[in-house]
């Protein structure tokens, strides 16, 4: 595609959504190099970035960054396309990655594209062959709102035409950009990193463990045996992601691997993000290029793309961008994880300086299409097109409210009053306003609860400085509560540090089962999972001889989580298999058409039941007991329902026992939270909005839409008062208030289809 004129009048004002240097990551250096390509051929335009912010305080960003956001506040997407709505921007230009944008695989995206009023288009950097529903959805809503989809390959197009089913006219094939560098001879640039005179082999780009450095390592043997004179640099710092994660233990593993094999002096690492001139620099160097990637489906690569246009000699294992982009000779194909393959191709290359030659010509004429100015010219025409079709036939504006009129925004999660409310033991049960009350001490229902809060946070990556071990001293509380006499919780633990019994409520076991199971599905840290193993068998083992439907309902839920992970044990499949059973058949011999329900009266924490019910019929596959779950959830959230349309949750002043009166306080926050929580699990098992919208009416419930008007939550505290009272609210901020309050709002952000909702539709008036 040519540029047909250099003057576009429709594009004045360009916007790209993406990451953005200097934060190390693919996508940042694209956005970049695009945005000052489109600027460069556009000197009369302003082009300028929306980036993500991945850590609270962001990055020391240029001016072209105008607004920043962070990833995982859904309210920060909305105010974003408010911001560019209001100025004038005349295409937005989103760089679309799974992994870069938050909720579920980065669905929070979609809650500012749905509400932009100009022309949208999307570069998928990824696609994936066989999708799971919700990323086919999610692709499918991206091409819905946009007016053109990018790719950078052929087989990507195939890929949104075929499995995606997406218009072959809406979709625009333009090569991933490269630096325009002159055709070099090797030997160039290597007297000034000190490999003069050798064969130099490179890979480059940051490092983790898909990249199978290892099997280009496992190749330097059989290379130096016929060309002692190679040396293999690795270029890149580690990702930041598994660095985060793991640290350096995949490029220790390589390093290790060199020594052991005897090749550690033809192996140089370079652990460092290097800029745009020292990397062409390094890649001039080269006299193969070697990408050694150990998956097949990656739809572009590209350091690839910068090793064509630098005219490097390139092997590569078949992954779909290096097939497509390296036919015709333009480089050599060697079979997945095959070291001696790889080895016999760089033997054969370094042996035959014709036939190296050639294909690095090749290689180098075909990227003259791909040189950023190029692609720029091809961004343009079709930014230039969706312009004037859209001044055509303008797309009808649904007014998105602003924010500080619409009815409903989540807050962000504060946890200063959960770290005020902890101490070196674990956290304090009780509390005067905020101060901890150390008279009542510790138990074990909050200690798991606030293990949970932790580990859900860190799993939505609400990075804190204020939780940082708190997950550990959490957990260390629930094992020093387990007593191994009795394989069961000791519950009351005294200030002094005195147990205050040999065995807690079955409630109590219940929980620390919830705990337990949580940590095992979300330990981010493996020696930390293995330590809730050690102890959770055995408290399962004694969880079928309760009779506390609640504790039947807690331990089900943290079975859940537990075989989230261990899908494969047989024997804890077996307990969740009877204790599902035995918490059924208490529902039905109790419950009746008048009253479904599973006792005599309604108490505290009623929603973990049919949460329980609902969950565990869908993985037993009982309908019966989904459906019973699904009733009596109904049933609960209707006799606790206002003619308001509020959440009235039942008061422990008297409860609400069968054929009487339902106490109207005094309400509590865990009531609240339960209920919440099963409205969650009902929508993710039918994806019926009605549960979203319950769910919600608990969040503001919290946030003041009650029976006294007022919000339990305290924003400036980060706490939650301790109930709604007949004279107003029980200003207390305790752990069990705050840690439901906690729980409720991270149930909430877990919930990705949020983003699909109306958030300032009233619900129930």
């Amino acid at each position: 595609m040519s540029l047909k004129r250099r003057y576009h009048p429709n594009l004045q004002n360009i916007a790209f959504i993406g990451n953005y240097i200097p934060r190390q990551c693919g996508i940042a250096t694209f956005t970049n190099d695009l945005l000052q390509a489109i600027s460069n051929e556009l000197r009369q335009s302003t082009c300028w970035a929306i980036a993500m912010n991945d850590k609270p305080q962001g990055y020391s960003y240029p001016k072209q960054v105008r607004f920043e956001l962070n990833v995982n506040r859904l309210a920060d997407y909305q105010l974003a396309a408010e911001f560019l709505n209001v100025n004038d921007i005349d295409v937005v230009c989103l760089q679309h990655e799974f992994g870069i944008y938050g909720g579920d695989y980065g669905s929070h995206i979609l809650a500012l594209l749905r509400n932009l009023h100009m022309p949208i288009v999307s570069t998928l950097h990824t696609l994936q062959p066989n999708p799971q529903p919700r990323i086919r959805k999610i692709i499918k809503t991206i091409d819905k709102v946009s007016d053109r989809l990018i790719v950078m390959s052929h087989h990507a197009k195939t890929l949104l035409k075929e499995i995606y089913k997406i218009s072959a006219e809406k979709i625009n094939v333009i090569h991933h950009g490269i630096p325009d560098v002159p055709f070099i001879d090797p030997n160039f640039f290597k007297d000034q990193f000190g490999v003069e005179g050798k064969n130099v082999i490179l890979t480059f780009g940051l490092i983790n463990p898909g990249k199978g450095i290892e099997i280009m390592i496992n190749a330097l043997p059989k290379i130096i045996q016929k060309h002692p004179d190679v040396i293999y640099i690795v270029l890149g710092a580690t990702h930041p992601n598994i660095k985060k994660e793991q640290g350096e233990l995949y490029r220790h593993s390589l390093q290790i691997r060199a020594r052991e094999l005897g090749v550690e002096d033809h192996i140089v690492f370079y652990n460092r993000f290097v800029e745009l001139k020292e990397l062409c620099e390094f890649l001039g160097t080269a006299d193969i290029y070697v990408t050694p990637y150990l998956n097949k489906e990656q739809i572009v690569s590209g350091t690839l793309a910068y090793a064509l246009g630098t005219g490097k000699a390139i092997i590569s294992t078949p992954y779909w961008y290096a097939e497509e982009i390296l036919a015709d000779g333009k480089g050599i194909i060697v079979p997945f994880k095959d070291p001696d393959s790889m080895a016999d191709q760089i033997v054969k290359l370094l042996d035959n300086e014709i036939e190296r030659h050639t294909m690095r010509k090749k290689a180098y004429l075909f990227s003259r299409d791909m040189i950023w100015r190029e692609v720029a010219r091809n961004y343009i025409e079709i930014f230039a097109e969706v312009v004037e079709k859209r001044l055509s036939r303008p797309k009808t504006i649904v007014r998105m409210k602003s924010l500080r009129s619409a009815s409903f925004e989540m807050p962000q999660p504060k946890f200063d009053h959960l770290y005020r409310l902890t101490d070196d033991v674990g956290i304090l049960q009780h509390a005067n306003f905020i101060v901890p009350n150390r008279k009542h001490g510790y138990c074990t229902d909050d200690n798991a609860r606030a293990l949970i809060v932790i580990l859900l946070a860190q799993d939505l990556s609400f990075e804190d400085d204020l939780l940082e071990n708190l997950d550990c001293r959490y957990l260390s509380f629930l094992l020093h509560a387990f007593n191994d006499k009795n394989s069961r919780f000791r519950n009351f633990l005294g200030y002094d540090r005195k147990w205050l019994e040999d065995k807690g409520s079955e409630d109590c076991h219940g929980r620390a089962i919830w705990g337990l199971g949580i940590t095992v599905a979300l330990a981010k840290i493996k020696e930390f999972g293995d330590q809730a193993l050690t102890i959770f068998n055995r408290a399962v083992s004694v969880l079928s001889d309760f009779n506390s439907p609640r504790a039947l309902a807690f331990g089900l839920v943290g079975i859940h989580a537990y075989l989230a992970r261990f899908g494969g044990d047989s024997k804890i499949k077996r307990f969740r298999e009877k204790i599902a059973n035995r918490l059924f058949d208490f529902y039905c011999s109790n419950a009746s058409d008048e009253w479904l329900w599973i006792e005599d009266i309604l108490t505290y924490d009623n929603g973990k039941i049919p949460q329980a019910l609902v969950m565990s019929g869908q993985w037993l596959q009982r309908g019966d007991m989904v459906e019973a779950g699904l009733r009596s959830l109904e049933w609960l959230i209707k006799i606790q329902t206002n003619h308001k349309g509020q959440l009235t949750p039942i008061g422990n002043s008297g409860w609400h026992p069968r054929n009487g009166e339902k106490a109207r306080f005094d309400q509590q926050p865990l009531e609240a939270q339960s209920i919440l929580e099963a409205c969650v699990e009902a929508f993710k098992i039918t994806q019926d909005k009605k549960w979203i919208m319950e769910a919600r009416r608990c969040i503001e419930w919290f946030l003041g839409r009650n029976d006294l008007n007022t919000p339990l939550y305290n924003y400036k505290t980060g706490g939650c008062y301790d109930a709604i009272t007949s004279t107003g609210p029980n200003i207390n901020q305790g752990a069990e208030s705050t840690l439901a309050w906690l729980l409720s709002l991270l149930n909430m952000y877990s919930l990705d289809n949020l983003t699909e909702i109306d958030l300032t539709e009233k619900v129930g008036e």
